[in-house]
């Protein structure tokens, strides 16, 4: 039966996911992952292998997640139907991995089965999988189950091989995605249930009883905290590397007041909670709400967050698998729900990809006890769960099929979120592209109208300004671009070259230096300011030992 299951399992996911095979690269962080990172597309070598270890990529150090693009290249080069290959397989791999840690630790066949389809075909999870440069929520995934069984089997018989290999496992998933900060939390919660380490809830029947259960739940609980050292001093590193490897890409989110980014946080734990439920309108990109959110909304969704954990807390003993998903739920999110960011999102899909596991298991584990009553129950129970499943994988296959390439996929973002800036930008982008300039400039007219600090956007219209000849309006859009970003050294390179061209010589000068100050080596800020100090007939700017010295630097 376990075989059968697998077969099942892995057939729908690529009913759903077969078809990315045939899409396409998008112009949203798959080139910076893959086809316009020169490290990336050189293939597998020891160089790229060092490369990997010691810098950030795409504002992250993920080595593992890095080595395995440069694996792709060297394997299918830029041919995206084989990138999107390894992200399925590592995919169903993890489906797998979860439905056979699952069922090893609960010995729940049905259940788990059913856990795992969701997890599979769920689509929230679309983002994930058809996603290149997502490869590290999927490489991840594998990692993070692999370490849930080595920790199963050590929890069932400890030794110190079985401890280093949790330890090792863990590793290999933070230098995958540092999302995985988390999975000490998650394998206390699993200390607690379903692998029942802590001291047993018995009844308390005396002050002297309580006292006496509390004082053993206590040694307990601090003995498998203590355990877990080692695992948690690993995912103390990752959290801090990627801290420093993200304060560039922090700056909007730390404009926003706190409270504005708690308030999100908390909507927005309900928003997942709901689209779980009712996944429609699914979009590759958000607009964060600021301060649009209303009063009600946030009390609401705080009550609610509130009530469902009172609830796991007074049902932890009749049903310990409440409090176990649920907190799963809550502290496998915490690292991505937007109190502390990176971008402009107000919240993303990918990041459910794990957390919303810990719902999965509490809903089939909740109905499975509340119809344990019912008059067959198992063909009830099977019936319910082929509907349930039909229909996500409907939706997930439609959600897919919005993936093929970057048009149909900001098409699909523009037309279920409002005023979305990014959307706009990357429309934009394909249009310019195709030397559509005045659709190219309306998209990106539209984009900084929405929002005045999306710089990205700033850069776009600029260069599309300066295609169509209008140097004025190129010059005032890169200026706006490096108030936005004042160490933009590409945007002065460009500017000062404009600013030549207009007889602006000082002022381009004043660019190309500022340039240099940021970044000595700059090339083409050298090379810029050796050929005016040489060339240009004004004795007031003319340096002709300022040029020898900067050629031959």
């Amino acid at each position: 039966m376990t075989v059968s299951v697998c077969i099942f399992l892995a057939a729908i996911t690529w009913m759903v996911f077969g078809q990315t095979l045939g899409d396409d690269f998008i112009n949203y962080d798959d080139q910076n992952y893959v086809y316009e990172n020169a490290k990336i597309t050189g293939g597998l070598t020891l160089a790229g292998i060092a490369w990997a270890f010691s810098h950030v990529h795409a504002q992250n150090w993920h080595p593992l997640t890095t080595i395995s693009h440069m694996l792709d290249c060297q394997l299918y080069g830029l041919k995206a139907g084989g990138h999107h290959f390894t992200n399925v397989l590592l995919h169903t791999a993890a489906v797998l991995l979860l439905f056979a840690v699952l069922r090893e630790m609960t010995g729940a066949l049905w259940r788990s089965a059913f856990v795992a389809a969701v997890f599979a075909i769920h689509p929230l999870h679309v983002e994930s999988v058809a996603w290149v440069a997502e490869r590290k929520d999927v490489l991840s995934a594998v990692f993070f189950m692999l370490t849930l069984g080595a920790y199963m089997r050590y929890a069932r018989a400890p030794s110190i091989a079985r401890y280093l290999a949790v330890a090792a496992l863990l590793a290999l998933g933070l230098m995958s995605k540092p999302m995985l900060v988390t999975l000490p939390f998650v394998l206390l919660l699993l200390d607690y249930w379903p692998l029942k380490r802590f001291a047993p809830a018995t009844p308390v029947e005396s002050k002297a009883n309580w006292l006496d259960w509390w004082e053993r739940q206590s040694r307990k609980l601090s003995g498998l905290m203590l355990e877990k050292i080692l695992l948690i001093a690993l995912a103390a590193i990752s959290g801090t590397v990627t801290f420093l490897a993200q304060r560039q890409a922090l700056g909007w989110t730390e404009d926003l007041p706190v409270s504005l980014r708690f308030n999100n946080a908390v909507v927005t734990y309900i928003a997942y909670i709901w689209q779980m439920l009712w996944p429609v309108k699914l979009a590759v990109f958000y607009p964060h709400p600021e301060n649009r959110l209303s009063l009600w909304e946030i009390v609401l969704a705080l009550a609610v967050l509130i009530a469902i954990t009172v609830a796991g807390i007074v049902l932890r003993r009749k049903r310990p698998y409440f409090i176990t998903g649920w907190l799963w739920y809550l502290g496998m999110l915490l690292p991505v729900i937007g109190v502390i960011q990176v971008g402009w999102q107000g919240r993303a899909d990918r990041y459910t990809y794990l957390p919303q596991i810990g719902l999965y298991v509490l809903a089939a584990w909740a109905v499975a006890d509340l119809s344990a009553s019912w008059r067959r129950q198992r063909q009830i129970a099977a019936v319910g769960a082929a509907i349930l499943l039909g229909a996500l994988t409907w939706r997930a296959w439609n959600q897919a099929s919005f993936w093929r390439n970057s048009e149909t996929l900001w098409t699909h973002t523009r037309a279920v979120t409002s005023d979305n800036d990014v959307a706009e930008n990357n429309l934009g982008i394909i249009f310019l592209g195709r030397g559509q300039v005045d659709e190219a400039i309306s998209r990106f007219q539209t984009a900084v109208d929405l929002r005045p600090e999306n710089a990205p956007a700033h850069d776009n219209l600029a260069k599309a300004f300066l295609q169509k000849g209008q140097v004025p309006d190129a010059m005032l859009h890169y200026r706006k671009l490096l108030e936005i970003q004042p160490d933009n050294v590409e945007a002065r390179n460009i500017l000062g070259t404009v600013l030549i061209q207009q007889g602006r010589v000082r002022e381009a000068i004043e660019q190309w230096q500022e340039t240099l100050a940021m970044q000595p080596e700059n090339g083409n800020a050298k090379s810029n300011l050796a050929w005016v100090f040489a060339t240009y007939p004004e004795e007031s700017v003319r340096n002709g030992t300022q040029a020898v010295q900067l050629a031959a630097q």
